[in-house]
């Protein structure tokens, strides 16, 4: 039976640009989030999808030759795809160009539109056409020429006058009741650092918020007024609330159990809309608001935030060509979503090890299981001195470790999601479980037990935060000549492609301790002629096998 309900969505990503390496980072947080709730006992919600209206995407779609509809559904693979290959657990993915977001979007709209909420009326004022949004002048920037410039995308602003009529939302009436929300709610907005941003910026007084455009058709119809449609955020924000349910008339006991969810988690580039105008538009409908909304810090690559105008900027398939998934994974969970991530062939690497230091400790208690014995190098630190191996496990000293090691992993996931020092907690636990069992030679049913107790905590934990550390089972493509060779050069009798591999990893440690180059260069040697590679880390050596 579970606990209760617990929901997290990321944003509802803009589809007209491929995803990268930022929208890859938050969505692997709030999965991450989702995994550590699910591990509690909760219920688990979790949205995503794309945002797929607006003039853009039209224009776009125009110059491809193709209907709106049919460029999103060109581009919306590629975000599913890039989900499936980071192995994101979403429960609900919403395009906003399905028919279930449209029946959303117009009934909560109307909803507002009966309550008064909304007014007509002719627009003037400054307006990126990047961002597909409306700023007001104390909002904006200027760039060195003294040109006004959009604060999101740094790109020039125009002002617009066309008499065009829009619908508008009456957001400057809830300033005073957002304020006292915020005292009353401080978790509401998080880190510290954006709920100060936002204060101010409320304080500095709010304006109406234009929700529908009639000089161009793609997008929601509004049901009130042929002719236009909703805009931009009037749009996607409500795909957190079409997720779970909201305006199926077969789904309204599972929204009305599941909302208001616990996180939307986002890039601070858009904690303003999450935090300002999301909260308000609830306040009007007359609907609970999400606990918290969690603005992280930016993606860095070469010291600054990801840009196109900085050369900088990194589209995640062009990353995944490089690095394994798990390793970014591994890398996006080694920064606190408090601080910026810096991403970097440097850190990729060190992610990597530390990746596979840990693959290498499942398969050291894995071969402690079978055969009963320390599996040297291949495990988590060099082989045992042969006159250590009569000694015993010690069962209840690692069964104590490992409850410690959850506890730990608890504290620091419910620190804000702290996964950096839940990490910590991993690699400290494979440094002591290492020493508790190095120097095993046979297990009895109890030793045993322990054993597989640790090994399937590191498992639990490491799914926990979205990385599968059994997956990287290489053996069975091991060709059989490796047989051969650990038999010619580190004495081995048997018949595993597996086990040949890591007894010539373990000769060609004590080669490398004694200096026998010869042993240990013939190691290295044999192993690329078969097609494997070694990659010496401070970790120990990680062995692929290319083929």
């Amino acid at each position: 039976m579970p606990k209760g309900t617990f929901g997290v969505t990321t944003p509802i990503y803009y589809i007209n640009a491929a995803p990268h390496l930022g929208t890859a980072y938050t969505t692997v947080a709030a999965d991450t989030i989702a995994r550590y709730e699910r591990m509690n006992g909760y219920d688990v919600s979790f949205v995503t999808g794309t945002d797929e209206h607006g003039q853009k995407i039209a224009e776009t779609a125009e110059k491809n030759g193709m209907t709106p509809q049919a460029w999103c559904d060109s581009l919306a693979p590629a975000f599913t795809d890039a989900w499936k290959t980071l192995d994101i657990d979403y429960t609900n993915f919403v395009r906003t160009t399905e028919d279930r977001q449209t029946r959303a979007v117009q009934k909560f709209w109307g909803d507002l539109y009966e309550k008064g909420w909304l007014y007509k009326s002719a627009y003037e004022g400054w307006y990126c056409v990047h961002e597909e949004t409306y700023y007001a002048e104390s909002d904006l920037e200027k760039n060195e020429d003294g040109e006004f410039v959009c604060p999101d995308c740094k790109r020039p602003v125009r002002y617009e006058s066309s008499g065009e009529e829009n619908w508008f939302f009456k957001l400057s009436e809830f300033q005073d009741k957002l304020l006292a929300f915020y005292d009353e709610h401080p978790d509401f907005i998080r880190p510290v650092s954006r709920r100060n941003e936002i204060v101010s910026f409320v304080k500095g007084g709010l304006q109406d918020l234009s929700i529908s455009r009639s000089s161009f058709d793609w997008g929601i119809p509004v049901p009130w007024d042929e002719g236009h449609v909703f805009y931009v955020w009037a749009d996607a924000l409500i795909a957190y609330l079409t997720g779970i349910g909201y305006g199926d008339p077969e789904r309204t006991s599972e929204f009305d159990r599941r909302w208001p969810i616990q996180y939307h988690f986002v890039g601070k580039d858009i904690t303003r809309f999450h935090c300002v105008i999301w909260p308000a538009m609830l306040m009007a409908a007359g609907m609970p608001i999400t606990h918290t909304v969690f603005g992280h810090g930016f993606l860095l690559t070469k010291g600054e935030k990801m840009s196109k105008s900085l050369n900088n900027f990194l589209l995640l398939h062009e990353v995944l060509e490089q690095v394994r998934p798990a390793a970014l994974r591994m890398l996006m969970l080694q920064s606190h979503y408090r601080s910026p991530l810096v991403f970097g062939e440097q850190r990729v690497a060190e992610a990597d090890a530390a990746l596979t230091r840990i693959e290498n400790a499942v398969k050291a208690l894995d071969w402690l299981l079978e055969t009963g014995t320390p599996r040297g190098e291949a495990a988590l630190e060099p082989e045992t001195p042969a006159a250590a191996l009569a000694a015993t496990l010690d069962a209840a000293a690692l069964t104590d470790r490992v409850a410690v090691l959850r506890a730990g992993f608890t504290e620091a996931m419910d620190d804000d999601f702290n996964a950096p020092a839940a990490l910590g907690e991993i690699f400290s636990f494979v440094s002591d479980a290492n020493a508790l069992v190095a120097d095993a030679k046979t297990l009895a049913a109890e030793e045993a037990a322990a054993v597989r107790e640790a090994r399937d905590a590191i498992v639990e934990l490491m799914d926990v935060l979205g990385i599968d550390v059994t997956a990287a089972e290489a053996g069975e493509a091991y060709p059989v000549e490796v047989v051969a060779l650990a038999a010619d050069l580190a004495g081995y009798d048997g018949d595993d492609p597996e086990i040949a591999v890591a007894r010539l990893l373990e000769a060609r440690a004590t080669a490398r301790k004694e200096k026998n180059w010869a042993v240990a260069d013939g190691v290295r040697n044999g192993l690329a002629d078969l097609g494997f590679v070694i990659e010496d880390t401070p970790q120990g050596a990680r062995v692929t096998f290319e083929g």
